[in-house]
């Protein structure tokens, strides 16, 4: 259990699971696991995906002028690093590192993801970084999605400019009370519906829900983020095929490498639930080729500690046969009429006027409680505050800045207005 007598040793599995499939992968594919199943042994050789700049560590060549993504006339030529002062590390990826800062111009606090275009040109994950910032361009607008402000790039390094949360992790309070009353996990799940219903509407799976993609506002509302992983452009009843997610929350068709649609999102949030209720994810194990033999041949197994309601829910969206889980017909529709959100207002819940369960007290931008001290004990780097005209333009930083081009964006004036 993820309680205190096993705290510290299940702190280093979580700190590798922080870093994101890509990098467990590799681990996997070098390391024998015992399992009898055929199914399980040919997810761990990690046959080539479809989508071959997910998985693949191979340095990549320098892009072709065919490779150039290029999205249009949005760039933002004024915004620079140097127009923020970097406060504190506050998260920290594959690819770079999350900063509080502060615009010096406007004295606002903001997340500013800083991601290194070396490494991500690297693994060839360019597509899904520019993806990213798509997804994030269309979630200005919903309560429940992190907002961008703008995003720019210099030579070597992008950076994302988005709203500055600071409740915490999910993760970090389920880590801290190990697991929740039934009505804090109901209004958790109905917020994290609501924004995967949104994301739906606009044909974008999201592939990766877990609690440390979701985070509290100060007021202790769901703020959803980290979009990489997300999928445009798949409509109802479309499907794709790409082995990604995190092993805790992947679902069985994900692992039998099938194509699968939006209901994967339903899984994960089954998955989701059942640890906000129970302290630990569906199926787990330590060992991960077992727990990949666990979601694809074991039967649910539900304590009676649960109402009938939610016991239902979890059998729904728990349901191995994505063409039989619950959202498989109706998407978000489904979920938002289950017996089990029966006491939710929906029209209060996406206004904010239902109170949360929970308050994190923060009392301000500068109140760091809720991080983990592991980022915000660390140094910030002085090289994030550079300009690119400060950088000794090279043949292979060059390379990289051709490869974002269109990454710079700045919201239209009038809605500053």
């Amino acid at each position: 259990m993820r309680g205190k007598e096993e705290k510290p040793s299940l702190r280093a599995f979580m700190k590798q699971r922080r870093m994101g499939l890509n990098d467990f992968i590799q681990k996997i594919a070098t390391n024998s696991y015992p399992c009898k199943h055929s199914e399980v042994q040919s997810i761990l050789k990690i046959s080539q995906p479809e989508e071959p700049e997910l998985m693949n560590a191979n340095p990549s060549p320098p892009p072709s002028p065919s490779q150039q993504i290029n999205l249009g006339p949005s760039s933002n030529p004024h915004a620079k690093p140097s127009d923020f002062h970097f406060l504190k590390v506050i998260g920290k990826g594959s690819f770079g590192k999350v900063l509080l800062a502060r615009h010096k111009a406007e004295e606002e606090f903001y997340a500013v993801k800083v991601l290194q275009k070396k490494a991500i040109l690297k693994k060839k994950e360019e597509k899904h970084i520019m993806s990213e910032r798509n997804v994030l361009l269309k979630n200005v607008k919903h309560p429940f999605l992190v907002g961008l402000h703008f995003s720019f790039q210099t030579a070597d390094k992008l950076y994302f400019v988005l709203d500055y949360i600071n409740g915490g992790e999910l993760f970090y309070h389920l880590q801290r009370e190990r697991c929740f009353l039934e009505p804090r996990a109901r209004f958790y799940a109905a917020e994290i519906a609501s924004a995967l219903g949104y994301l739906h509407s606009l044909n974008i799976v999201y592939r990766d829900l877990k609690p440390e993609n979701i985070l509290l506002d100060s007021q202790g509302h769901i703020i959803l983020t980290d979009f990489g992983l997300c999928k445009e452009n798949i409509e109802h009843n479309g499907t794709t095929s790409t082995f990604c997610g995190t092993p805790e929350y992947l679902a069985p068709e994900v692992l039998h490498k099938q194509p699968y649609d939006r209901t994967v999102d339903w899984w994960c949030l089954g998955a989701v639930l059942y640890e906000m209720l129970y302290g630990l994810p569906p199926f787990y194990s330590r060992n991960t080729a077992e727990m990949y033999d666990n979601i694809l041949n074991k039967p649910l197994q539900l304590k009676p500690n649960i109402t009938n309601s939610a016991r239902h829910l979890l059998e729904g969206l728990l349901q191995k046969d994505r063409t039989k889980r619950v959202g498989a017909k109706e998407d978000f529709m489904e979920i938002k009429n289950h017996i089990f959100f029966s006491p939710i207002n929906w029209d209060d819940l996406i206004n904010k006027k239902i109170t949360p369960p929970f308050n994190p007290n923060v009392s301000g931008p500068s109140d760091l409680r809720h991080f983990d001290p592991e980022f915000t004990d660390e140094p910030v780097p002085n090289s994030i505050g550079q300009s690119s005209d400060s950088i000794l333009i090279t043949a292979s930083v060059q390379e990289a800045a051709e490869a974002f081009l269109g990454f710079s964006y700045a919201p239209p004036m009038d809605s500053f207005l």
